[in-house]
């Protein structure tokens, strides 16, 4: 949500001195973009379909169809009950973890070859451990024996006082010591980064009780121990939930009778190392926008929390009951994870996945419109049409029927979204024509869930190289899986519903 606002003259080929050959700006004498940057935890971005031009609608279409969005948005309330809320946080906390552009100069960096890739492209949590205990040990505990500096460092304030119990380790201005700052957006992100820091500290406990772990084994054990229930996680909880069990499969293949689970990438592939192609970061993944509620009831079911912070009218103070982050937080906003993920009861639903969003994500502070950003963005980056991806991919286009293009804008504007309809616009279309709204379409599920399981597979590090038909050890509702209701329960100390072997008939 931090892009910065791009300009009719800063779009690829839109402006002087812009490339006139696509192929140029498309990486075709490089195929997907793979000119890495030297070193091991260099990476960048590039594309999935380097070989589709790019079809730019043009400024003023784009702001009509910003104000479309907007107004089909007044009636989005159905939630979705394949998708808790949590997920939507999850999926942002996913994001921050295998990509990091700290710049956001699009004006100036907006040829995805240039941009960095500051973070690994790895399931590593990164953006929880940093570089580590010895290189960063300002994210670490060095007060607590016998565990000193291998436990993550939580700040803890009185009981009873304005501020939680317990919260991330904050400055003197309230902003987060973490990894990575963009995890103290709002609270929700801020409070998954923190429920992921005491899931590593319940982790090296566990650990420390194992006899056969030497002391100076214990961070090792622990971290691997966490990145792999993480890394289970995100392939067979979370992007089962988002494209699709049926598209899950397809990709990551389950092994038969103990075999290892093989891997189907048909449009995701690399050379030397990974990149993060532009189609996932500057469209697809954007899903998780649609999903995003006006308000959430994160402790009181009868009480709901903004997501954005109201328009305040001049000198009238801020409450701070809404969501934004980069603050301390405040006792009364702590949240109550069985409202956001199934561990007991009905939780929250996440909103269907569709072209609409929620009235405050037309409010952001500043007064930014997040469509319009996510326009803007497709455009800097130059990304294909929909319908030039959906036929690379061999899948039947959406019809303008499907697509819901109105005639209620202006006839220039409408027919430039016939001719080159965003890329994000049209997955957002697809999902709820061809998904329900449940999960997303063949185009954009196909891509969410190869370059999910792409980074996983490219990670020399993670349980798919390392152990392929390796199982979640922890304690979990049911043998052979681990899902973010399990890591709760773990972390929090919650009994599970039903013991493992009773789990297992099903």
């Amino acid at each position: 949500m931090n892009d910065e606002l791009v300009t009719e003259e800063q779009v690829p080929g839109g402006g002087p001195g812009a490339a006139a050959d696509p192929a140029a700006r498309h990486g075709v004498a490089v195929p997907r973009g793979q000119d890495l940057l030297p070193g091991a935890r260099g990476g960048r971005f590039g594309r999935m379909f380097p070989f589709l031009p790019w079809r730019d609608p043009g400024f003023d279409a784009c702001e009509a169809l910003v104000g479309f969005i907007e107004t089909a948005g007044q009636t989005k309330s159905i939630g979705n009950p394949s998708i808790p809320a949590g997920y939507t946080y999850l999926g942002q906390f996913i994001d921050h973890d295998i990509t990091f552009d700290p710049t956001s100069k699009l004006q100036r960096d907006n040829d995805p070859h240039a941009l960095v890739n500051f973070r690994t492209p790895r399931f590593d949590l990164d953006s929880l451990y940093g570089s580590g205990p010895q290189d960063q040990p300002f994210l670490y505990d060095w007060t607590c024996s016998p565990h000193r500096g291998l436990k993550l460092l939580v700040d803890c304030n009185p009981i009873g006082g304005k501020r939680a119990c317990v919260d991330l380790p904050r400055n003197s201005q309230g902003r987060a010591l973490i990894g990575d700052a963009r995890n103290d957006e709002n609270l929700i992100i801020s409070q998954l980064h923190l429920l992921f820091v005491n899931f590593h500290n319940k982790v090296v406990d566990h650990v420390a009780e194992q006899a056969q772990v030497k002391c100076e084994q214990i961070f090792d054990e622990a971290q691997r121990i966490v990145r792999w229930h993480y890394q289970w996680i995100v392939t067979h909880d979370f992007l089962k939930r988002i494209v699709g069990k049926a598209m899950a499969r397809s990709v990551l293949r389950p092994g038969v009778h103990g075999a290892a689970p093989s891997v189907e990438r048909r449009f995701y592939s690399w050379q030397e190392q990974p990149v993060v192609p532009v189609e996932f970061s500057g469209a697809a993944y954007r899903f998780g926008h649609s999903m995003v509620r006006d308000a959430y009831s994160i402790n009181d079911p009868d009480l709901g929390v903004p997501a954005i912070p109201l328009v305040r009218l001049p000198g009238r103070p801020d409450t701070g009951r809404h969501l934004e982050g980069f603050r301390n937080l405040p006792a009364e906003l702590v949240i109550d994870w069985k409202r956001f993920f199934e561990i007991a009861g009905r939780p929250i639903q996440s909103l269907r996945i569709d072209h609409r969003l929620a009235d405050a994500l037309f409010r952001l502070p500043g007064g930014a419109v997040l469509a319009r950003l996510n326009l803007q963005r497709g455009r800097a980056l130059g990304l294909p049409a929909g319908a030039d991806v959906a036929r690379a991919m061999s899948e039947r286009p959406l019809t303008e029927e499907e697509l819901k293009l109105r005639e209620g804008m202006p006839a220039e504007a409408l027919e430039s979204l016939r001719r080159a309809t965003p890329l994000w616009y049209y997955i957002l279309h697809e999902a709820r024509e061809l998904g329900g709204g449940l999960h997303l379409g063949p185009v954009g599920g196909r891509i969410v869930a190869e370059v999910l399981v792409g980074l996983l597979e490219a990670d020399p590090h993670s349980y798919l190289r390392q152990w392929p038909t390796w199982k979640p050890e922890l304690p979990r509702a049911r043998v052979g899986d681990f899902t973010m209701a399990d890591l709760v329960r773990f972390t929090e100390g919650l009994p599970n519903p039903m013991n493992a072997g009773a789990a297992d008939q099903r």
